[in-house]
This record gives C-alpha cells, structure tokens and sequence, in this order.
C-alpha cells in the first residue's frame, strides 16, 4: 500500500475542500453539528472564508483524497489549538490514516506555538475516545452540548487534551511520544 501523503490545504483548495466535506456530510451526518444541506448550498465565498479561517490537511494516497482533519486556535485559550472535523472516508478506515491526520495536525501545532490541543469527542463514541487516548490525549472535566438544537437530547461532547509541552507536573505518557502509526479499526 502507498504511503500517507498530508498537506495543508490553501484558499486555492477550496473546491477541494468543500467535495471532501460535502462527501463527509453525506456519509457521516450524525457525526458533524452541520448538515450536507446547509452546506451545499453555500457558495463560494462562504468556502474560501473557510479556508482561511482555520488549517485544513488533507491525507492523500497516490493522489487521492483519504480522510481530512482541521486546526484553529481555541477561541478560550489563545495558547491552546483544537484538532476537529476529522474525517476518513470509509474504504480508508484501519489503513492508519487518522493516525497520520492527528499526527500532522499535532506538528503543525507545535510549529504554531500552541502548548496543547483540544479535541472535542461525543460521550456516546467510545472508538473516537479510544483513538485519542491511545494518541496520548487525556480526558478533562470539560463537557458541553454538541449541537444546541440537541440540548434536549442529551447529545454532548467531552474536551480530551494533548499536551505539545513538556508538563512538569503530571506523569509522562510513554505512548505519546512520537507515536506510530497503527494499524486497527481505529487507525
């Protein structure tokens, strides 16, 4: 099988972009706050702002895309970035690309300054929960509502952190230093 290419996507990727999207939308609506209909809708603008607003890396393999994941600053800690929107379409599950996509995107943060990432993870999705913590992810105390319109759901999101740093105060994670990527259903 061929490697794992990742590249950070620019404004000129937005069509792109929005045909991943669109594409994880349609196959995976229950696990985004926003909807394919929404979404198909807006123009070209609306994509290109996107674009810009916060780093888009896309995996590819022999030139085609496999999965994509995103990194912004987290608007209540200026020092901290979050990983959210990743995505790995279906015939690339278990080849490693999730892996590869939180890998890339953790460098990438490092490189921007950030002491830690977030990632925002369903309470009812005990893989995406596993995934992170095999990363090196911890769980916090954090939690809020995933889609407001679901507040009556019960539908909600806990914050797992990766710190970029070292933190002096707590135990080291052996398994997070430098990780692998892996094979599995998680991968």
């Amino acid at each position: 099988m061929e490697d794992i290419a990742i590249r950070v996507l620019d404004e000129a990727d937005w069509q792109l972009y929005r045909q991943v999207r669109l594409s994880a939308l349609e196959e995976s609506p229950d696990a985004f706050t926003a909807t394919l209909a929404e979404e198909a809708q807006a123009d070209e603008q609306f994509w290109r702002d996107r674009m810009v607003r916060s780093q888009r890396l896309l995996a590819e393999r022999a030139g085609r895309p496999q999965g994509i994941v995103s990194l912004s600053s987290y608007g209540p800690d200026p020092s901290s970035g979050e990983i959210f929107g990743l995505y790995v379409f279906p015939e690339s599950r278990g080849t490693g690309v999730s892996w590869a996509l939180v890998q890339a995107a953790a460098t990438l943060a490092i490189q921007d300054g950030y002491r830690q990432v977030y990632y925002w993870v369903g309470n009812d999705n005990p893989r995406a929960i596993g995934f992170a913590n095999n990363f090196g992810f911890r769980l916090t105390g954090h939690r809020r509502t995933a889609r407001p319109e679901d507040a009556g759901l019960g539908d909600v999101e806990i914050a797992m952190i990766l710190p970029l740093v070292n933190d002096d105060t707590s135990v080291p994670n052996p398994t997070s230093s430098q990780p692998a990527p892996r094979e599995g259903p998680l991968a």
